[in-house]
């Protein structure tokens, strides 16, 4: 039980007139995370399937304090709240740096749903998906800054 660490970048032109990164960019962050997780570590885990296909049914962002493209990367820590049997829940911390011991600047949720793209429908989680997600389950979730 644990919490997925990956390191983000933003890029100069991610940020807007305000000079902070823009909420668009940061959802890519996110996903940029995202796919780190359950794609590449996924397959380490011999979960290929996960990136076959995915749909982002709900997303919810709460933004704590700005983000800025400063150069260095950004910590985001991704644990999985819920499991059920066609649908997952990732929560997350995007930090304003990369220490763990950095300011949380964003909170963020997605469900995922598992997704057949060849039939059109959503799928049933796996047993081998669900004893991956439960390597990150039952962490420090993000809802709590």
């Amino acid at each position: 039980m644990g919490v997925f660490v990956a390191q983000v970048r933003p890029r100069w032109s991610d940020m807007d007139l305000y000079g902070h990164v823009n909420h668009a960019r940061t959802v890519t962050l996110l996903e940029e995370a995202r796919v780190e997780m359950l794609f590449a570590e996924a397959a380490l885990h011999g979960t290929e399937d996960l990136a076959k296909g995915l749909i982002v049914a709900k997303l919810s962002v709460d933004y704590k304090l700005p983000l800025f493209a400063h150069g260095a990367a950004l910590r985001v820590e991704i644990t999985v709240r819920e499991i059920r049997a066609a649908y997952f829940v990732l929560d997350y911390k995007i930090r304003t740096g990369q220490a763990e011991s950095d300011p949380v600047a964003v909170i963020a949720s997605t469900t995922m749903v598992p997704y057949d793209f060849s039939t059109q429908h959503p799928r049933r989680i796996t047993e081998v998906e669900r004893d991956f997600l439960a390597t990150w389950h039952g962490g420090v979730g993000s809802r709590s800054a």
